[in-house]
């Protein structure tokens, strides 16, 4: 390939990768006003979230009166989680072109030799659980058992050794 030819590719490269970093910018612009409002309990309870699933508002019906307290709580998680779906959702909408867009371009590891292939290394952590805290799904999805470390030493042995040396050590 003649200089000139590497020289057009290397600036086609850096022009496509401008033009991309300003969608993104746009995007995330577009993104962060996104929000997503559900309803439960026939209507008595409405939250809203926004782009991230945070819960913005919570609104009551004027009848909210009539459910009961467990009623009241499964009502706004339920439309909590209906919500954040529903902005997941936007979310991959206006997000997608761009992924689209992405998939098209060479990848870091096609121009460069022995550069790594980065999207293959990328971890997608697996999605949170909805159900209750101490639900039976929740409690069967971790089924990893925690770590156990064999050389942890207990603090108060640890520090009663460290006071027993040095010039304040009473065999001096």
């Amino acid at each position: 390939m003649s200089s000139d030819k590497g020289d057009a590719a290397v600036a086609a490269i850096l022009e496509g990768f401008t033009t991309q970093m300003r969608e993104i910018a746009e995007a995330s612009q577009q993104r962060a006003q996104l929000m997503a409002s559900a309803s439960a309990a026939n209507g008595r309870v409405t939250v809203t979230v926004n782009a991230d699933g945070v819960v913005i508002a919570t609104r009551f019906a004027a009848d909210f009166h009539e459910l009961s307290h467990d009623e009241l709580a499964k009502a706004v998680t339920t439309a909590a989680q209906r919500a954040a779906q529903d902005v997941a959702r936007k979310s991959q909408e206006l997000l997608q072109p761009l992924r689209d867009r992405r998939a098209t371009m060479p990848k870091l590891s096609e121009l460069i030799e022995g550069m790594p292939d980065l999207q293959q290394a990328r971890l997608d952590p697996p999605p949170a659980p909805v159900s209750a805290p101490n639900s039976r799904e929740r409690l069967t999805s971790f089924t990893e058992p925690a770590p156990r470390f064999s050389n942890a030493v207990d603090f108060d042995d640890w520090d009663s050794e460290r006071r027993n040396q040095g010039a304040t050590d009473s065999s001096w």
